[in-house]
Formats: C-alpha cells, structure tokens, sequence
C-alpha cells in the first residue's frame, strides 16, 4: 500500500503516492522542457500513478480523464519521434522540430477551451453534486488536457497553457490551506517559464 504519510509539513501529511505522482511529473515537464523524448517514458509511469491515486480516493471524475491523457502521450510519443519530411529538426532528422500555432488556430483553443469546459463542468455539477467548485475544476482539467495535447504537436504555445495551471493550481492550493502541492505547483511554474524560453529558442533555430 503507498498511500500513507511519510511526512508532514506544517501539521499536513505528505502521501507516498502524492510524493511519487509529483516527482514523475515534475520528471516529465523537466525533461519536455528540455526537448527530450524520453518525457513521454516518464509520463506512462505518472499516468499509472495518478490512476491509482485517483482510484485510491474515489475521484472517479479525476479518474475517468486518464486514458484520454494516455492517449494524448502516446500521440506525442509517436509524432515527437515520427516527423513528417517538413516537420525535421534542424539538429536531428528523426526528431519534430518546435512550431507555433497562428492566431486563428489560438482562438479556436480558447473558444474549444470554453466549450468543453463548460459542458464538463455541467456534468460534474450533476454527476458529483459534492464538488464545490465543479466549472473551475472543469476550466482547469481542459486546460491541462490542451497543454498536453499542444505539447504532444510539439507546439511552443503549450508552455503558455502550462503557466496558466500553474498559476491557478498554485492559487488553489493555497486558498484551500495545502502546504505541500504549493512547493510542486511553484516548481512546475519555474520549469515552465525555463522551458518557455528554451522551446522559443529551438523554434527559431527550427530545432
């Protein structure tokens, strides 16, 4: 069984699976950011470990949204591995080089973002009446679902996305009185920003 306390800060326990989900994903961004495909790796051993812990808990919600990220890594794992002949890196030739959406396609995400976002949150609202916050979780759980899949087309954008969660989960956390989620949510906004300027870099050198 993994889910006890090993720690605790400030008087809140710290979950080995809590531990071991944050470690991986803070893995897989770390390694994203750096353009390395080994982050898909990564991100099948954090998939597994957040359905356990949403099973474990009973966050079927959280739960159910597992296997469209699966799908999202392996979408990525292939095309970050399988460019077509005008998608190649400029520093390897089996590698998707880094690309921008244009504004219309950006509006589009925004619009899509909304939408769903608001459907999910209905449902939720309806399905697990004792969320209290069903539509900003919804906003919030689309959002990471964008980012990932932005990230899976090797889009600089999804960098933009991900600030936005963190942000708001960092928020979250905080107004809900967490302790140690706050530290991993101020560890990703620090990767993100890092990795924002990274990815700008390779796009210009269509890396």
């Amino acid at each position: 069984m993994i889910d006890f306390a090993i720690f605790e800060i400030s008087g809140h326990p710290v979950l080995l699976i809590d531990l071991i989900s944050s470690i991986l994903g803070l893995t897989c961004v770390f390694l994203a950011g750096r353009n390395s495909k080994y982050n898909f790796w990564v991100g099948y051993l954090y998939t597994a470990a957040l359905f356990f812990l949403f099973w474990n808990r009973n966050l079927y919600a959280s739960l159910l949204l597992q296997p469209v990220s699966l799908a999202i890594n392996i979408l990525g794992h292939f095309r970050w591995t399988h460019p077509k002949p005008e998608e190649k890196s400029s520093q390897d030739d089996k590698s998707l080089k880094v690309s921008m959406l244009s504004w219309t396609e950006r509006g589009l995400c925004v619009v899509a973002l909304i939408v769903v976002a608001f459907v999910w949150g209905w449902i939720l609202d309806r399905l697990f009446p004792a969320d209290p916050h069903p539509y900003l979780d919804s906003v919030v759980t689309v959002l990471i679902l964008m980012a990932q899949l932005l990230s899976a087309l090797k889009k600089w954008d999804c960098w933009v996305a991900w600030l936005l969660v963190n942000i708001t989960q960092l928020i979250l956390h905080i107004s809900v009185g967490n302790v140690f989620m706050p530290i991993v949510s101020a560890l990703y906004l620090i990767n993100g920003l890092w990795s924002l300027s990274t990815w700008m870099k390779l796009y210009k050198n269509k890396a």
